[in-house]
């Protein structure tokens, strides 16, 4: 975020994006997923992640959608405002795989949200790309979301700390 960037001008601040290694995983993961705009969409999972969604959109010339979360500001849980709907904003997804790209996953609620939205829409495949795969909460909730066919797998980096748990679930892929 260039207002975070120059809040400290004599030190810079690293990006590594990991498009490439992610999509070369996927495609070594499920070698007969079609990466084209007739099978395949990207989906931004709010607001913030639309300018990454977009660099993948742009590589695979395919299509982009994105989830809009609407909060109630009337009310503080936790020390923020309750989402109250997902709307989606994209073309039908009825049978397509669906590539959601996020910075980070954390405990994963917003994951989920999105996920269910999406298998509500009939989307055929849910595959999550996150560089930077925290899972505050464990793995416990991932497995349960893999096994109800929510989510089909999950791709994050090596580039933090990795629960030792992830290395036995089967919806787990790193990404060196």
């Amino acid at each position: 975020d260039s207002r975070v960037q120059t809040a400290i001008p004599l030190k810079s601040f690293e990006n590594v994006p990991p498009t490439y290694q992610m999509i070369k995983a996927c495609l070594a993961f499920e070698p007969d997923i079609i990466l084209d705009s007739e099978n395949t969409l990207i989906v931004s999972p709010d607001e913030g992640a639309m300018g990454r969604c977009m660099y993948y959109s742009s590589v695979l010339s395919m299509d982009l959608g994105m989830f809009y979360k609407r909060r109630d500001y009337s009310v503080i849980i936790n020390g923020k405002n309750p989402i109250v709907a997902h709307e989606f904003l994209g073309k039908d997804i009825t049978d397509k795989n669906v590539i959601v790209v996020d910075d980070m996953i954390a405990s994963g609620e917003s994951m989920f949200d999105v996920a269910h939205e999406l298998k509500k829409r009939k989307a055929k495949r849910v595959i999550v790309f996150s560089s930077f795969g925290l899972f505050t909460e464990g793995v416990d909730k991932f497995t349960k979301a893999h096994k109800d066919g929510l989510i089909d797998a999950v791709f994050t980096t090596n580039l933090v700390y990795r629960r030792p748990e992830l290395e036995g679930c089967e919806w787990y892929h790193e990404v060196d």
